[in-house]
């Protein structure tokens, strides 16, 4: 290796005029009288001013000129005690058993102490001082206690996820300060809330998110189905089900043109959509989806669509266009939780009057789902059933949904045309408001559905499936 870079060993011959010696006279041993002359005796040889040598014991060591060297700058090592013979010390005897003495303070030190006690920046003696004189001192135990709480207040961990609630609360805020000239109607603020919830779960997801597996839950007669996709898929099969209302409202249908003989059912619409798809679906399912709901929010809220202005046709059934919506705010949230789980990633329920709206609706259904389970031979044809006119009061089970979504709803038994009355109640059912939900969505069993239960065992039994049946992919 060359260069000016190159690491040189160190020569003393090179650098010689660094390191002259001088004889007794004041010459320089270059001058012919150095080490190495002919004349110099060897200065290892054993002479009368070095008996023995420098190698023998007891001998005067000495170098070429005839001087002591100096002692070595760096110690020789010691030897360990392990190679001494020498016995080794308890380690109880390494260590103080009385330990350190503790701290003597008077009253006014350990009281200014208490405010480093409790933001835990004492000492350990100063602490086990404060701590001794606090079992003692009343004054300075409530102060202390006192001073732990407001460091509570001071360090309370936060998530670094947004409050689920600020939408909303900057949405009133600005609505507050400026109405909007064509406001949303209530009926709609629900799937315009769940549709942006969902779309802002999705905005950083990446291509392994997108294809993360999930699985669709619902109930089918009295067994619990499941059906296995990707989150692409999911919001694939939110896209063909939203369609149904896009077509009720006179707007174009997403899929487009379907193989005839299609079903006009949600299951048909994304069967049909996932088959005939050329490659599985992918993230660039989410801008369609995203216009899509944008687009029935618009329109609804220009045209003013009114709860009897039109139905929405599900194949099986047709639901008025305000329960449609609420229909599809209800399956955004519990698909948009199914996909949260796939990705590992929390997932707050709606706003407390969303979610009233959606257990509203399923508490209007149930009469109905009663009666087609019933005419199924699935629900109990019921020893005490009672039937009467159609708007004339019957047997009736309590619905009672707690939480700040809940409230009180009284469920004919007998009849859909039946009215709910407390004078013929005959069972009483209490759950959370969020339980009735995942039960109507066939995320929970029917039989670990209820918290409480009271009154006609088979009244209850029928109602709680009923819920699980209004369940579909």
């Amino acid at each position: 290796m060359n260069g000016a870079d190159r690491f040189e060993a160190y020569d003393e011959h090179e650098e010689y005029g660094e390191h002259e010696e001088y004889d007794k006279d004041g010459q320089e041993q270059g001058d012919g009288g150095g080490p190495n002359s002919a004349e110099e005796p060897e200065s290892d040889a054993e002479g009368p001013d070095n008996p023995g040598g420098p190698d023998v014991p007891g001998g005067d060591r000495r170098d070429g000129d005839g001087r002591k060297p100096d002692p070595p700058r760096i110690p020789m090592p010691r030897a360990s005690v392990e190679d001494s013979g020498m016995p080794l010390p308890a380690a109880a005897d390494l260590v103080d058993p009385a330990g350190p003495a503790p701290l003597v303070l008077e009253h006014r030190v350990l009281k200014s102490l208490l405010g480093a006690w409790a933001l835990a920046a004492c000492s350990p003696e100063e602490a086990a001082a404060v701590e001794e004189h606090l079992g003692g001192c009343g004054a300075c135990a409530d102060e202390a206690r006192r001073l732990r709480e407001a460091v509570g207040l001071l360090q309370r961990p936060q998530s670094l996820d947004l409050d689920p609630a600020l939408r909303t609360r900057v949405l009133e805020g600005c609505l507050d300060r400026r109405p909007p000239r064509v406001p949303v109607p209530a009926w709609a603020a629900s799937y315009d809330a769940e549709s942006a919830r969902l779309d802002a779960l999705l905005q950083d997801f990446g291509d392994a998110e997108w294809h993360a597996p999930v699985r669709l839950r619902w109930f089918q007669g009295d067994e619990a189905t499941s059906r296995r996709t990707t989150v692409a898929g999911v919001i694939a099969h939110l896209l063909a089900v939203d369609g149904l209302v896009a077509l009720a409202l006179g707007l174009e249908d997403p899929l487009g043109d379907l193989p005839e003989g299609t079903p006009a059912t949600p299951a048909g619409r994304t069967e049909a959509y996932w088959e005939t798809s050329h490659f599985p679906p992918t993230r660039s399912v989410r801008a369609p989806w995203r216009e899509q709901t944008h687009g029935l929010v618009r329109t609804v809220s220009f045209t003013g669509q009114s709860s009897s202005a039109s139905a929405v046709s599900y194949g099986d059934f047709e639901l008025p266009l305000h329960d449609a919506l609420l229909d599809r705010a209800f399956e955004c949230w519990v698909h948009a939780e199914d996909i949260a789980e796939a990705v590992d990633y929390p997932y707050a329920p709606p706003a407390p009057r969303h979610l009233h709206r959606m257990i509203d609706l399923g508490a209007r259904m149930l009469p109905h789902a009663l009666a087609a389970r019933r005419r199924a031979g699935l629900a109990s044809p019921g020893a005490h059933r009672h039937l009467v006119p159609a708007g004339e009061p019957g047997r009736s089970l309590r619905l009672e949904i707690e939480g700040p979504a809940g409230g009180e709803w009284l469920i004919p038994l007998d009849s859909p045309g039946a009215v709910g009355s407390a004078e013929h109640e005959v069972a009483h059912v209490a759950l959370d408001g969020v339980e009735f939900c995942k039960l109507a969505a066939g995320h929970v069993p029917p039989e670990d559905a209820a918290a409480g239960q009271l009154g006609d065992r088979e009244a209850i039994r029928d109602v709680l499936f009923a819920a699980a049946s209004l369940s579909r992919m």
